[in-house]
């Protein structure tokens, strides 16, 4: 459990409240600093070190036509953020990010390539519209997987992003069974359906959702409708949670996985910070379900990781404020 003892609870309120400012005039920068350093165990936190981990992986259900674009597309943009031209590629140079890309399971022949970490529990999920997406012998494999990588390297704060066609149906199905929502009411556009796909897509989600009771455990939801990269992404966030790091959840399907990390591990709370709310349709309503308020809203729908990236200098700024701003004694300013 994230949690520390009330000594140093009041010395962390001191401190916070010491520096040369009105007491909580910074906001949510004052609780970032706060959940940092519960983590860190530390007044002078740290978050230099940042690792966003791509998993990639197919979805039966793509079968289905619930997306805009052809099942190739996966494999391509993995091929993309190994040459560096992604949004995320991008965005993670920029900040001094380390990435690492993992085939969770995509429906390809993988190329020889020294950056891509080989975690493929098969060729993509079954169709979740007719059965179970993964057996529990694969989930327990893609957890295992996601637990390793998670709990690798030496970064202060881990961000997580995803590529998969159709993985849009896949979150939005794992966060109803979660939560009790209606699947109709969180499908959205995903990669930009028109008002007749979105139509389609929710049809097919509805009767995949009828196949099971409308609320499931966090094992059985992803079983049953999660993809490779989610539930492999899932078990990341959670090992890299109880290793104490930071963890920035990005938009609606790291938002799926973050909700089944914490239905199984609700104690790690604390770890997680909820970066933006994206413009896929039902995110805002699994967002306010899961009872957070997310840093950013920049009208984003990309996934990748990017908007977990695009949190990192509010968090980096939170540590800076906690370690190196003065208190009103070291600088010589008066309270009021």
């Amino acid at each position: 459990m994230i949690q520390n003892d009330p000594d140093f609870e009041t010395a962390l309120a001191a401190a916070i409240d010491g520096k040369t400012k009105p007491p909580g005039s910074l906001g949510r920068i004052e609780a970032l600093a706060a959940q940092l350093a519960r983590l860190q165990r530390t007044l002078a936190p740290r978050a230099d070190r940042c690792r966003l981990t791509i998993f990639a992986a197919d979805h039966g259900i793509a079968a289905e036509g619930v997306s805009a674009f052809p099942q190739a597309v996966t494999g391509e943009m993995v091929r993309n953020f190994l040459a560096g031209g992604a949004a995320a590629n991008v965005f993670a140079r920029e900040l001094g990010a380390e990435v690492v890309v993992v085939d969770a399971g995509v429906a390809w022949d993988p190329p020889s390539h020294p950056d891509l970490v080989l975690a493929r529990i098969g060729p993509g999920t079954a169709n979740s519209a007719e059965g179970p997406a993964m057996t529990a012998g694969q989930l327990a494999q893609a957890l295992a997987e996601g637990a390793a990588l998670g709990g690798a390297g030496a970064a202060e704060v881990m961000a997580f992003g995803e590529m998969g066609i159709a993985n849009t149906s896949s979150a939005a199905l794992v966060a109803a069974k979660l939560l009790g929502l209606p699947v109709e009411e969180i499908a959205g556009r995903g990669t930009g359906l028109d008002d007749a796909g979105l139509s389609r897509k929710r049809a097919v989600l509805a009767r995949a959702a009828a196949r099971t009771p409308d609320r499931l455990p966090p094992e059985a939801a992803l079983a049953e409708y999660g993809g490779f990269e989610i539930a492999m992404m899932s078990g990341a966030m959670e090992a890299a949670a109880a290793a104490r790091r930071l963890v920035l959840v990005d938009g609606f399907i790291a938002t799926a996985a973050a909700a089944a990390a914490l239905a199984r591990a609700p104690e790690l709370r604390g770890a997680f910070v909820f970066c933006h709310r994206s413009q896929e349709g039902g995110h805002a309503r699994v967002l306010a379900a899961l009872g957070v308020e997310p840093l950013l809203d920049l009208g984003l729908r990309l996934g990748e990781g990017t908007g977990a990236l695009l949190a990192l200098p509010l968090v980096r700024a939170a540590a800076a404020m906690l370690r190196d701003m003065a208190s009103f004694e070291s600088a010589g300013v008066s309270r009021a």
